[in-house]
């Protein structure tokens, strides 16, 4: 049975996650018709990689926050496709500007044994870690109102039709953009990328990260929301506000 079909497997498998964990977590699941927090959990994704690409190509249908007192918080989310397993995304704290979050490198999330014991193992070992350093260096950031200087920024955004546009950028990035397909529009300087394949565009979103971040260029990706799969019709929304993310995680 598709995972999507079986709720209560991915909403036992965080409870079980959670308690496996070091420290005081809890668990909250989000079912599909949790439509605003949904959107608002795709938008606060704190990854350039995995889950980025997996949010390309399929929107979340369901999801479970894992919380500690602190602040932290992880989504636990389905795979796209018949794999097993979950991802395990970074959330982007709400109380830290934007601009703080420049030049730190994202958690990328990552993908979770079906065993909940040793998915917690996993996300201790790794995830975790990498998390609570990123995050350390935005606070920084933000204390000292810090913002490491980057040579520029490509900023892409879900467009009604499941396409990506990427604003304006220098002959660096819009080469990295053309490499991977997107297409320049010859009046505004536009780059827009098709969304009628998913999965070649979710490949391209996380190539193009990558390689910008090698770059040094920072990359914002914005949802709109409550945008729904690009392969259906979505409602006409406004981007929703660019703080932190990629996924997620954004500005930097």
């Amino acid at each position: 049975m598709p995972l999507h079909e079986d709720p209560e497997r991915l909403a036992s498998y965080a409870d079980v996650l959670a308690g496996e964990l070091p420290g005081d977590w809890t668990s909250t699941y989000h079912p599909s018709d949790d439509k605003d927090d949904l959107a608002e959990l795709a938008d606060r994704v704190w990854d350039l990689d995995l889950v980025a690409a997996a949010l390309a190509e399929q929107p979340l249908r369901q999801a479970a926050v894992l919380s500690r007192p602190d602040g932290a918080r992880f989504a636990v989310l389905e795979r796209p496709g018949e794999h097993e397993g979950f991802l395990l995304a970074a959330l982007a704290p709400h109380d830290l500007p934007g601009e703080a979050y420049r030049g730190v490198r994202e958690p990328n999330g990552i993908t979770l044994a079906d065993d909940p014991f040793l998915g917690a193992e996993q996300a201790a070992g790794d995830l975790i870690a990498r998390y609570e350093g990123a995050l350390a260096q935005v606070r920084l950031n933000a204390a000292a109102d810090i913002q490491p200087s980057l040579p520029e920024q490509v900023v892409m955004t879900w467009q009604a039709d499941g396409s990506l546009a990427a604003a304006p950028v220098g002959p660096v990035a819009r080469n990295v953009l053309v490499t991977h397909g997107f297409v320049a529009d010859a009046q505004s300087g536009i780059h827009r990328l098709s969304g009628d394949d998913t999965t070649v565009q979710a490949r391209a979103v996380r190539a193009t990260g990558l390689q910008l971040n090698t770059l040094g260029i920072a990359l914002a990706l914005q949802h709109p929301s409550g945008r729904i799969a690009p392969a259906t019709a979505p409602a006409s929304t406004s981007p929703a506000p660019t703080a932190p993310r990629v996924s997620a995680a954004r500005a930097r």
